[in-house]
């Protein structure tokens, strides 16, 4: 992608674009589900198959690294596959 593709929007375009209905990144045939606390008491990670690891130094806040450390041994594979969902869920 290159770097005259991306458009940055701030929260308050994006919460007009919704409300006068221009935009949507959902399939018009998707179900409606709400992410509330139960959705997220019952969320489960699902870790990926292993591939290649490239070792790098990321900087996140505290306050979410700590977190992923309460959640038990091996916070960091986590929140890698946290980030290959995010990821494959953003492939075109």
């Amino acid at each position: 992608m290159e770097k005259e593709d991306i458009r940055r929007y701030s929260l308050e375009e994006i919460k007009q674009k919704n409300a006068r209905k221009k935009y949507t990144a959902t399939r018009k045939d998707a179900p409606e589900i709400e992410l509330d606390d139960d959705f997220w008491k019952n969320a489960r990670v699902v870790m990926p198959n292993e591939r290649g690891k490239s070792l790098v130094s990321l900087r996140v806040d505290k306050d979410v690294l700590e977190w992923f450390k309460t959640q038990g041994k091996g916070h960091l594979s986590r929140m890698n596959a946290v980030l290959r969902a995010y990821m494959e869920s953003h492939r075109p």
